[in-house]
């Protein structure tokens, strides 16, 4: 199947997510009423516009859909690679699986991905804290939205959105029991935070802590690889 070439102009008009859109509007009208008062200030509220138009933006992405692959559902940098026990809401038990944390800061696209094909068991929120992100204690304490998901090989992989120290709002469109496929668009977070995969059992993962990472398209891990788990320095 031939796919359409970008152009140049592709790469600078990106698409908004729709979430966006009040947000936009509500900061332009802040900076036109912060400018009646004093005409400085609404070129900088013109400019706090333009970090939000920047930060709901929604570009397209090029995912490998070779069976086996799972994708990152994030934008971002990979900051923890450890076992870890799944959310307790889903009901997994507690057997440990490999965990991929990504953290996004507010430059990042936040709109996540669903990480491979598959269909959905369990969609499940859980109120909670705003720690930071980027630290452990994150995982189990902050708000997060988990989703458990079955393989076409029968595989499952979970994968979490966690809300940071300034986000808000996590939205989560996913059913349980839709068929979905790698790289499709499933939600996002407001303004800042995290997503957790967890691998299926001996699954090693493809990517290194520090390792950047674009949604629906960097490997995470590759089921029908015997590749062992990769190191990497810092160049």
């Amino acid at each position: 199947m031939s796919q359409k070439k970008p152009s140049a102009l592709d790469t600078v008009i990106v698409p908004i997510n729709r979430a966006g859109y009040p947000f936009i509007a509500v900061f332009f009208l802040v900076a036109v009423l912060l400018g009646t008062f004093w005409e400085p200030l609404f070129w900088l509220g013109l400019l706090a516009t333009g970090w939000c138009v920047y930060f709901f933006r929604d570009p397209d992405r090029v995912t490998p859909t070779r069976p086996g692959l799972i994708v990152s559902p994030a934008d971002g940098t990979v900051q923890m690679i450890e076992p870890a026990v799944p959310p307790a809401e889903l009901g997994l038990g507690d057997a440990e699986l490999m965990r991929v944390s990504v953290f996004l800061n507010v430059f990042d696209v936040h709109v996540n991905r669903v990480p491979a094909y598959g269909v959905i068991d369990k969609v499940s929120y859980r109120p909670g804290k705003f720690f930071n992100a980027s630290l452990d204690k994150a995982s189990e304490f902050n708000e997060r939205s988990s989703v458990a998901m079955t393989l076409p090989e029968g595989k499952r992989i979970v994968f979490v959105q966690i809300a940071g120290l300034v986000a808000r709002r996590i939205i989560n469109e996913l059913r349980e029991g839709q068929s979905v496929v790698a790289g499709e668009r499933f939600g996002l977070i407001r303004f800042g935070s995290r997503l957790d995969v967890y691998l299926p059992d001996g699954a090693a993962p493809m990517v290194i802590v520090g390792q950047k990472t674009v949604a629906g398209e960097t490997v995470l891990a590759d089921l029908e690889s015997a590749e062992p788990t990769r190191l990497g320095a810092a160049r």
